[in-house]
């Protein structure tokens, strides 16, 4: 890794506390809008779980961005790689964690979603973490986690409008699908 490791780990846990902070914050945009159709692309239109996952993925690329601009240009595809890789991992990790605790209560709570929020955040970090430290071979993760990355924002823009008639996507406490 082309930075320090006391450089690097200050980045992490700014990075943890900032996306966790906008993350929180961006729940709240598109009702704080007037429910604008350019606050819908960063920020959840509804309580589905597909549109939270909007609150990890918005600052953490955001945050990602930044970090390569100031010292991730020296790692290149290997960074880009590990951000991507990361966010997948977290994004992975909020569902899995909601799913396996509401599937055992029955239910769900605002502290336990807060902490399958943080848990993503966390597993985000700490994968691309993992990553940097010890690179993969090859062009090929960089150009994969392109494609992911793009994926991922096609998506999320064609989900709020267009939202599949599937659990991960339903708004529990309205019964509709992406913007109603």
């Amino acid at each position: 890794m082309v930075v320090s490791e006391k450089k690097f780990r200050a980045w992490e846990i700014t990075g943890f506390i900032l996306v966790s902070i906008l993350g929180s914050l961006l729940h709240f945009l598109y009702d704080f809008s007037g429910k604008s159709p350019i606050a819908a692309l960063f920020s959840p239109v509804n309580e589905s779980t597909w549109e939270h996952l909007k609150l990890l993925f918005v600052p953490f690329l955001l945050y990602s961005i930044v970090e390569y601009l100031v010292w991730g240009k020296e790692e290149g595809c290997n960074f880009i790689a590990a951000k991507v890789f990361g966010l997948f991992w977290g994004l992975f990790a909020i569902v899995a964690s909601f799913y396996t605790y509401v599937g055992i209560i029955g239910t769900n709570f605002l502290w336990a979603d807060i902490m399958t929020f943080l848990i993503g955040v966390f597993t985000a970090f700490r994968f691309s973490e993992k990553w940097l430290k010890h690179p993969r071979e090859g062009k090929g993760w960089c150009a994969a986690s392109l494609v992911l990355l793009a994926a991922f924002i096609i998506c999320f823009v064609l989900f709020t409008w267009k939202a599949p008639h599937i659990g991960l996507f339903l708004d529990p406490v309205t019964q509709t699908y992406g913007i109603a």
